[in-house]
Order: structure tokens, then sequence, then C-alpha cells
């Protein structure tokens, strides 16, 4: 099951979710009917059989959490270290100019903490944290409109070319119309 930000489900949300597998073990104890422990307790009833299955074979116990799927490679203190490293800017650890990649995040994470992500996994982590993509929120200063919105009106129809013939054209890719 994939869940939103890249992440797992955090330590509450872990607790609510074996709180709910704890009631459903009461009521496999009580005899219940999965169909009724599913619509009760607003949940699947495959999830329930799953549950059950486990709880005949080993009690509650085997419903209870098994925790985080991984340990986090950083710590909360190192995160924050990255991210005043990251406050920093792209300059300041010799990149020549002020966006951050990936890529670029990946290396100050090896260079600083001595540990290795790929892109991806630095993708999550930073997402996990409220990190997102970021778009400029201004145009740059050397941009000029005028210049722009004339070449949007004069060059670009002429290398874009017509879309549709002034003749009818045929479906069939053999016949010379078609070219």
């Amino acid at each position: 099951m994939r869940y939103a930000q890249g992440g797992g489900l955090s330590d509450e949300r872990r607790q609510f979710r074996e709180g709910i597998r704890m009631m459903a073990a009461e009521r496999f104890a009580a005899g219940e009917p999965s169909s009724a422990i599913a619509k009760e307790l607003r949940v699947s009833v495959r999830s329930i059989q799953r549950w059950r299955r486990l709880w005949d074979k080993a009690g509650p116990r085997a419903l209870w959490s098994a925790g985080a799927a991984s340990v986090p490679r950083l710590s909360e203190a190192q995160f924050a270290q990255l991210e005043r490293e990251l406050a920093k800017g792209p300059v300041a650890h010799g990149w020549p100019d002020q966006r951050w990649t990936l890529s670029r995040v990946k290396t100050v994470i090896g260079r600083r903490f001595h540990k290795s992500y790929t892109p991806q996994g630095v993708r999550k982590l930073l997402m996990q944290h409220g990190f997102s993509c970021q778009v400029p929120a201004r145009r740059a200063v050397e941009c000029d409109e005028e210049k722009v919105t004339g070449w949007v009106k004069e060059t670009w129809p002429q290398v874009e070319g017509p879309r549709r013939r002034s003749t009818h054209g045929s479906s069939s890719r053999t016949r010379p119309a078609s070219r």
C-alpha cells in the first residue's frame, strides 16, 4: 500500500490502526461474523478475514503493530542540520547557480553525514518533512515582456505552422492526399 507524501504511517496513525485490530480481536473472541465486524469498524471484510486468520494462529499478539517499516537514515537532529545547510543555498556549497536539485541535495547529505541516498530517496525524505517542488515566484529581472509578447505573436505561428489543411485529406496513409 502506498501512502501520501511518499512515506509510511506516523506513530499515531500506526497506533490507531493497531487499536482497530485489537477491537476486531475482541469481537473474534465473542464469535461475531466477519461482515458485521467489518461494517462496525469500517474496514474491508477481506482485512477482517486476514486478521482473523492471524488471530486464530497466534492470538491477539499477532495483530500488534510491527513498528516503522524502516529506521530513517537521518535523525531529526541531522535533518535539522540539513535544513540549515539548504538554507545557505547551493552557491555556499560550490554550485554556480541558486537551484537545488535532488542530486545536489544528495551530494550535500553524502558530504555532511556520510550517508548514501538515491535521488528518489532524497525526494521522499524531503516530502516527508514538508518540502515540495518549487516554481519561481516571479519572473527573472532580465526578462523583457515586450519581446516575449512579440515573439509569441509573430514568430511562433510561423514556427508552428497551420494545423488544418485547406483541402480534404484522407485517412489512408497510402493515398497521396494524406501526404
